[in-house]
């Protein structure tokens, strides 16, 4: 792409040289002072049905659905860049909305010297240092924005309308690719641990509705016969310790970026070993669960289950409980008048019903689906590459555009 015919030092490290006719505009300088309104309080509703202003939180992102907050800033001087303080997101805001939550900054350019999109596309230029809570705001004050006449600000924004549009496409089509494969994954891991790897395989009736059927020579078993509750103690509590997640299963808590604090002392957590099942008793019905590939401890909170005999191999057992039915099934068993406060009790666990195979075919089945893993895995990180590779062409022709160097007046 060509650039223009004739460009000055700035005297700013982070824009470089400049075209001739641009201006340097301090911050403080794009922007206009508005008052905005607040309400004492906004009634509980869903805005999409009631037509009420959507809410925006912290991060500079839409709530859509049920709102109830107090104090908050009605906002309908557009258009505005809405900056999420904690996390370093602008948005582009051109309708009324309420803002939801403390922490967020409201822009707005002053459109007597510059255009609002053009003033957005430069603050997206903007590498903004971790300066920790409530101080990026202050750090904007000393940036200044590269401006050209209008008409090259609107011939930019014009431009990266376009392109970036064309580039968002490409990044949905590519999460929506990674989602399809997941989704794979899901309907892969469900058919085998069910149904089994023989698509021409004698069935039955299982006799339990969620299972369905289930090859002739499978069994189903109540959990009873295939665990025993573990229930003994760290003396210590220096063990390792490891949490439970419906996305990750059983895993090492210090690879976690949790935000609850932890106790002063880990005497008398629930030791766990290679093989055992542990499951997030208060958040069981997502699905919170896993055999564990780790020897430590986890909360007293938790309720810990070992195998009763070698003919169950661990891993097919963690494929089979985090199915989507299996899932249902524990929701089915669990506790609780709130959903978000349901719980899996032992006496439920137990009660529940497992598909038994053979043990030579829950090996076939874990080998099986650990290669299709693999393969499905390094599919969803090409795609991810790639929507990287995406997102980095995007800022790299905003940041080219916004700082002139290159010239897209003949683009539009």
């Amino acid at each position: 792409m060509r650039r223009y015919p004739e460009y000055k030092e700035s005297g700013m490290e982070w824009i470089g040289e400049l075209p001739k006719h641009w201006k340097i505009l301090p911050f403080t300088h794009c922007l206009k002072k508005v008052k905005t309104k607040k309400k004492t309080s906004i009634p509980k509703m869903d805005y999409q049905e009631s037509g009420e202003f959507p809410v925006i939180d912290q991060g500079a992102s839409f709530i859509a659905g049920w709102t109830d907050f107090t104090n908050s800033v009605i906002s309908d001087n557009l258009p505005v860049v809405v900056f999420g303080d904690h996390t370093r997101i602008f948005k582009y805001v051109d309708f009324p909305f309420t803002l939801g939550a403390d922490g967020t900054q409201l822009l707005y350019p002053n459109d007597d010297i510059l255009n609002p999109r053009f003033f957005y596309y430069a603050l997206l230029n903007l590498k903004i240092p971790n300066k920790g809570y409530n101080r990026h705001y202050r750090y904007l004050r000393e940036f200044s924005v590269a401006c050209p006449a209008f008409p090259t600000q609107r011939a930019i924004v014009n431009f990266l309308d376009r392109k970036t549009e064309q580039i968002d496409e490409l990044i949905r089509i590519k999460e929506r690719r990674i989602e399809l494969l997941q989704e794979q994954r899901t309907t892969l891991i469900n058919q085998a641990v069910t149904k089994g790897l023989d698509p021409n395989v004698e069935m039955k009736p299982s006799g339990v509705e969620w299972i369905g059927e289930i090859p002739k020579h499978w069994e189903v078993r109540r959990n009873k016969r295939i665990f025993n509750q573990r229930d003994d103690r760290s003396t210590t509590g220096k063990e390792e310790l490891l949490t439970v997640s419906h996305i990750t299963g059983v895993s090492p808590r210090a690879e976690k970026n949790v935000g609850m604090f932890l106790a002063e002392t880990l005497e008398g957590y629930k030791h766990c070993s290679v093989g055992n099942l542990v499951i997030n008793t208060m958040w069981a019905w997502m699905g919170a669960l896993g055999i564990s590939t780790f020897d430590g401890i986890v909360s007293p909170s938790y309720n810990v289950y070992e195998l009763k005999s070698d003919e169950y191999l661990p891993r097919y057992y963690d494929y089979l409980y985090r199915t989507p039915n299996h899932v249902k099934e524990i929701i089915r068993w669990s506790k609780g008048i709130w959903h978000s406060r349901w719980r899996l009790y032992p006496d439920a666990f137990f009660s529940m019903f497992t598909i038994t195979p053979p043990f030579r075919e829950q090996h076939q089945i874990v080998n099986f689906l650990e290669y299709k893993n693999k393969q499905i895995d390094e599919l969803i990180a090409a795609e991810r590459r790639k929507i990287e590779l995406l997102k980095e062409y995007r800022q790299s022709l905003i940041s080219e555009a916004v700082t002139g160097k290159i010239d897209v007046r003949s683009e539009v």
